[in-house]
């Protein structure tokens, strides 16, 4: 393997809106590189911060704080990247009315580094998304969505690689099964390909040819689902070899902690999902000794 093993612990995950102090654990002798994970998913065009007397969710979100605090890890720890897990848009009259252009200029402008494409990234069409591209200053990514056919051909990718401290983070990302869900009129000749076959052969990719040291997936797929027959991120998971953490979206969910589950070779891997609309910030750490022998992952909450 070019890879790196690791060894990865968790404590707390979603990292609430909402400023504060962080404590770090104390030095070692022999500082090891640390990776900073920073994500968000279903955030639907969600802009401003909650009402304060909000039933669910009062006073918090909003991109102004989110900006602040990823600014504020950011400058802990240059080597940070920021990802979305989808559905960027649909939710409130800021979509309604800028058809997502406001939405991916200030993601630009947080410089998100990826996001994967939601089911209601698609409701303005095709040709809607693909208006907006011009605005989006970061990597979209999708290995299971053959855009061959369509505009949107050029304007993503199936995964990219990101070098931060001399680690090699390799990122892909899967859609849901639009057929069903979205008007197939705003798909039109989008095909679906298998999300777990897909992954395998992505993340195959990431480890034997780009050589990378960590592999993440940005999953739009949703956590958990009774079907066995319909893929979620725990099957995912459990089929996968090669990567280490899966940020999901879709269905929502809250996690209060990522969710530990030992992938085909019986290794342990991370999924975390923060809920929706911005209200949580997701962050993992992973730590790579000088050697590159091992790593700890945990995640800090704020």
């Amino acid at each position: 393997m070019y890879r790196r093993d690791f060894i990865k612990t968790t404590t707390s995950t979603a990292t609430m809106m909402a400023l504060g102090g962080m404590a770090l654990e104390s030095c070692t002798a022999q500082r090891p590189k640390q990776i900073t994970i920073l994500h968000t998913n279903d955030v639907h065009s969600h802009i401003d911060p909650f009402p304060k007397d909000h039933s669910a969710f009062p006073g918090l979100g909003g991109l102004a704080r989110r900006a602040s605090l990823v600014q504020q890890i950011r400058a802990t720890n240059e080597n940070t990247l920021l990802f979305d897990a989808g559905d960027i848009f649909q939710g409130t009259p800021y979509f309604n009315f800028y058809g997502g252009e406001l939405e991916f200029k200030l993601m630009s402008m947080l410089k998100y580094d990826a996001a994967t494409i939601g089911n209601h990234d698609f409701d303005n069409g095709l040709g809607g998304l693909l208006a907006q591209m011009p605005h989006a200053q970061f990597d979209m990514l999708s290995a299971n969505y053959d855009f061959s056919k369509t505009p949107l051909d050029a304007f993503t990718k199936p995964y990219r690689v990101y070098e931060r401290d001399g680690i090699k983070v390799g990122v892909y990302g899967l859609g849901i099964k639009l057929q069903g869900l979205v008007t197939q009129t705003l798909y039109g000749e989008t095909q679906y390909m298998d999300p777990l076959e897909m992954a395998q052969e992505t993340e195959r990719t990431l480890n034997e040819q780009e050589r990378c040291d960590l592999i993440i997936c940005l999953s739009h797929l949703g956590y958990q689902y009774k079907d066995p027959q319909r893929p979620d991120d725990l099957k995912l998971a459990g089929a996968t070899q090669y990567t280490d953490l899966i940020i999901g979206g879709h269905t929502h969910t809250f996690l209060e902690r990522p969710t530990v589950v030992p992938n085909a070779q019986g290794r342990d891997i991370l999924v975390n999902q923060v809920g929706c609309f911005g209200v949580y910030l997701g962050r993992v750490d992973f730590y790579f000794d000088a050697a590159g022998g091992q790593a700890k992952g945990y995640t800090i909450k704020v």
